[in-house]
């Protein structure tokens, strides 16, 4: 006979299970188990214990998506309170599975995640529509360490007023662990800072800052996204002269969307020289790289350059991709986006290309 332990795993599983939607291309079983043990054990959803939650992960890498097994029907409900959490940079998408039957799984435990679990210290807001924090919701990472909450708050509030910010802590030492979330009270303000700070160096790091869920903006919303900020940059500076504030990387901070934009975004680390010598995987990566970055505006053109005779990784350009918009606003709109993602591992830098350069097909200049 089948002892009992196993029989009520099998009989619950449809309900220990979550649906995690989305993923980085590039991820693994182990850093997804690790992952959302670490983050349920930090809101207080372990509702068995010590230990891990995750008992089992499944990917399909494929389609990006995994299904992750808790020990605990209760624990798996209270990972329904993560959809829309930041994983290696990308916003997840956390429901039930396809299999979860509601009446059964009412017979088994909680269904819904529990109303004592202390999200803010995963940077998620507890109550929000649909599990996730709305569209205006920031991720802002690559914050320096010695950081204060206090210094990047006003740093933040040089574009606007913060209704919520949420700097994430390690839960043992209570020290940064170099990123956070936050909104602005005025909506209007998030592409804003967003375009402002993306990428900048701040001391010894990089900023990232995008929304948490990237949006799509219509050629005129980018254009003035790109004005106004850089309109910001100039009244935020003079206000910090005036009040003293010193951090380190400010004043680079500040100046950074002074520089002239163009409509040639360069990616650097997306891709490798070996990935560009099979015609057919070449054919993929280029019909990928146009579905995804034709999202921010009106794309004309994608160039990755391959390596001469096949063989000559040295060639210029080789290990880059180029991407041609219509307008400055779209660029604009690809690089806050891009700018920081992971690839495979690799943390994707994208900045702007002299068009004249593109144009006379120079692609070393980087």
């Amino acid at each position: 006979m089948m002892s009992v332990q196993p029989m009520m795993q099998q009989a619950t599983r449809h309900a220990r299970r979550v649906y995690v939607g989305g993923l980085p291309p590039f991820t693994n079983e182990q850093a997804v188990a690790a992952f959302f043990s670490h983050v349920m054990a930090a809101i207080g959803g372990n509702s068995a214990g010590a230990g891990d939650s995750v008992v089992n992960v499944y990917i399909n890498h494929e389609k990006k998506f995994a299904f992750v097994e808790m020990r605990t029907v209760e624990e798996a409900s209270n990972a329904m309170a993560l959809d829309g959490i930041i994983f290696e940079g990308v916003a997840v998408r956390v429901r039930r599975p396809t299999d979860y039957n509601p009446s059964v799984a009412a017979a088994l435990g909680p269904s819904q995640p529990s109303p004592n679990l202390n999200l803010s210290a995963v940077g998620l807001v507890a109550g929000a529509i649909g599990g996730t924090e709305g569209p205006d919701r920031i991720f802002v990472g690559g914050l320096p360490y010695y950081f204060t909450e206090e210094q990047i708050k006003e740093l933040l509030q040089a574009f606007g007023p913060l209704r919520a910010f949420d700097l994430v802590r390690d839960k043992d030492t209570g020290n940064s662990k170099g990123y956070g979330f936050c909104f602005y009270q005025d909506p209007a303000v998030t592409d804003i800072a967003c375009a402002s700070l993306n990428g900048l160096k701040m001391g010894d790091k990089t900023l990232t800052v995008r929304r948490a869920t990237v949006s799509v903006q219509s050629k005129t919303e980018q254009e003035n996204i790109l004005a106004q900020a850089q309109q910001r940059i100039a009244i935020q500076k003079i206000a910090m002269e005036a009040g003293g504030l010193n951090i380190r990387g400010v004043e680079s901070a500040l100046t950074k969307l002074n520089e002239n934009a163009t409509k040639v975004l360069c990616l650097t680390e997306a891709i490798t020289a070996d990935q560009l010598q099979d015609d057919e995987e070449y054919g993929e990566i280029l019909e990928d790289m146009r579905d995804e970055c034709c999202k921010f505006g009106t794309l004309i053109n994608v160039v990755i350059p391959r390596p001469k005779d096949g063989i000559d990784e040295a060639s210029p350009g080789v290990g880059k991709v180029f991407l041609e918009y219509a307008d400055t606003g779209a660029s604009l709109a690809a690089r806050n986006a891009l700018n920081g993602r992971k690839f495979g591992g690799n943390v994707v830098s994208a900045f702007y290309y002299s068009e004249e350069k593109y144009y006379s097909m120079e692609y070393d200049d980087v």
